[in-house]
C-alpha cells in the first residue's frame, strides 16, 4: 500500500481531442504529481451525460481522452487511470451524499447557476444540479487528501469538504476531508482569437483552440493567425497586451523557459519571428503525443484492457470506502 498522499482528479470526455489549455492547465501538472502522490485520474463520463450525448460518440470520446492522458505522460502503471462509469461506487456514494446535501447549498453552486440561467429551467437536468455532489463522491471515495483543480472548481471542493465533515459528524469518522490544490496561475491558457476568454471546448469557434491531435500544419496556421496587437513588441502585459501575453505563457509553459528569457530572445524582433518560434515549440511538444495517442487508438482492445485493469484497482479502494459509508449510515449489509 502506498504511503504517498492520495490525490484525485478527472476530466470530461467532451471533445474529440483535448486542447492546449487542458494540457498546460492539468495534464502537465498531473504528470509531475503522479510521482509525488498516490494518484487516481479518471475520465469522468458520468459527468458528461449531464448534457445530451450521442452514445457512439461518447464511447469514442472516452477512449480518445484516455489515450491522450497516457500519451501526455499519465502512466497507468504509476497512477490509477480509469473510466468513472467502470467503478459503480461513484454513483452509489453520490446518492448517499445527495441525502445530506441541502437544496439551498446545491442551488448556490456558481456553475449550476450560470449554466441553468443560460439554458432555462426546462432544459436544465437534475443531473446538472447534482453534478457537484457526484464530484464530491468522486473525491471522497479514494480518501483523497488533495484535489488539483482550477480556481473555477474551488467552490465544488469546498462543498466536498462540507459534506465530508457533515457525514463524519453525524455518523462517525468515515471520510478524509480533502484540500483543494489550486493549479498554478500561469497554467491558465486563453483562446488565440479571443485572449480575454479561457481556451475552452465550448468556444463558438475552433479557430482559437489548439487541439492536441491537430495536424502540425493546422497548429501552425492557428498560431500564425493568433490575435496580438499593433505595437509589435514581444513583452508580457496581461492587462494591456492580452494576446501576446497569452502566447508568451504558452511558450513558457511548453519550453520550461522563463517569460523574461523569451522576451530577451525576441527583443527587437517582430511578432512573425516570435510566432514561428512558438510554432516549433508547440509542434515539438504535441507531435510525439499525437503519434502515441493515435497508436493507442489504433488498438482499442488493448486500450480497453489497460483501462479495465486500472478500474479493478480503483474499485478495490472505492468499494472499501463505500462499505464504510453504508455501514455508518445504517444500511443493512448483504449476507454472503
Amino acid at each position: 500500500m502506498s504511503t504517498l498522499p492520495r490525490l484525485y482528479s478527472g476530466m470530461q470526455p467532451s471533445a474529440d481531442s483535448l486542447h492546449l489549455g487542458n494540457y498546460v492547465g492539468a495534464l502537465l501538472q498531473w504528470k509531475d504529481l503522479q510521482s509525488t502522490h498516490d494518484a487516481f485520474f479518471s475520465v469522468v463520463d458520468l459527468h458528461a451525460i449531464t448534457v445530451a450525448q450521442d452514445p457512439a460518440e461518447l464511447r469514442e470520446k472516452t477512449r480518445r481522452t484516455a489515450a491522450q492522458y497516457i500519451a501526455a505522460g499519465i502512466d497507468p502503471s504509476a497512477s490509477t487511470l480509469y473510466v468513472q462509469s467502470h467503478v459503480p461506487a461513484h454513483a452509489q456514494l453520490a446518492w448517499v451524499l445527495n441525502t445530506i446535501t441541502g437544496f439551498g447549498e446545491a442551488s448556490r453552486m456558481t456553475q449550476f447557476k450560470d449554466k441553468s440561467a443560460k439554458q432555462g429551467a426546462d432544459a436544465t437536468s437534475v443531473g446538472l444540479f447534482a453534478y457537484p455532489v457526484l464530484m464530491a463522491a468522486d473525491i471522497l471515495l479514494f480518501d483523497s487528501e488533495v484535489v488539483p483543480v482550477g480556481d473555477d472548481q474551488r467552490q465544488h471542493v469546498e462543498l466536498t469538504r462540507d459534506l465530508a465533515e457533515r457525514f463524519n459528524s453525524r455518523f462517525g469518522e468515515t471520510f478524509v476531508v480533502p484540500q483543494a490544490m489550486i493549479l498554478k496561475d500561469g497554467a491558465r491558457i486563453y483562446d488565440l482569437q479571443n485572449p480575454e476568454s479561457k481556451m475552452s471546448k465550448s468556444a463558438e469557434s475552433g479557430a482559437g483552440i489548439v487541439w492536441m491531435l491537430d495536424e502540425p500544419d493546422v497548429t501552425r496556421k492557428k498560431i500564425m493567425r493568433a490575435v496580438t496587437d499593433t505595437d509589435g513588441v514581444v513583452s508580457f502585459d496581461r492587462a494591456g497586451k492580452p494576446g501576446i501575453s497569452n502566447l508568451l505563457s504558452i511558450y513558457s509553459a511548453l519550453s520550461g523557459r522563463a517569460v523574461a528569457d523569451i522576451e530577451l530572445e525576441y527583443d527587437g524582433k517582430g511578432y512573425g519571428d516570435f510566432k514561428k518560434g512558438l510554432v516549433e515549440v508547440v509542434v515539438e511538444t504535441f507531435g510525439p503525443i499525437r503519434e502515441r495517442a493515435l497508436d493507442l487508438l489504433s488498438d482499442p482492445a488493448e486500450l480497453d484492457r489497460i483501462l479495465a485493469g486500472n478500474a479493478a484497482r480503483a474499485s478495490e479502494v472505492a468499494e472499501r470506502t463505500l462499505a464504510k459509508a453504508y455501514n455508518a449510515i445504517g444500511l443493512l449489509r448483504r449476507a454472503h
